[in-house]
């Protein structure tokens, strides 16, 4: 497992949904979480 945080601004209600799936919100646009390795490659690339 790996711990993975996201940083975003503008961007679309769908990507936002796709991250909520796996990550937690923890303010407007940040997201964090601890995902598998397979999670983390299909959120994008390394």
């Amino acid at each position: 497992m790996a711990m993975l945080m996201v940083v975003t601004e503008a961007v679309p209600p769908r990507l936002r949904g796709r991250l909520f799936v796996w990550l937690m919100e923890v303010r407007a646009g940040v997201y964090i979480g601890d995902v598998s390795r397979r999670v983390r490659d299909d959120l994008g690339p390394n």
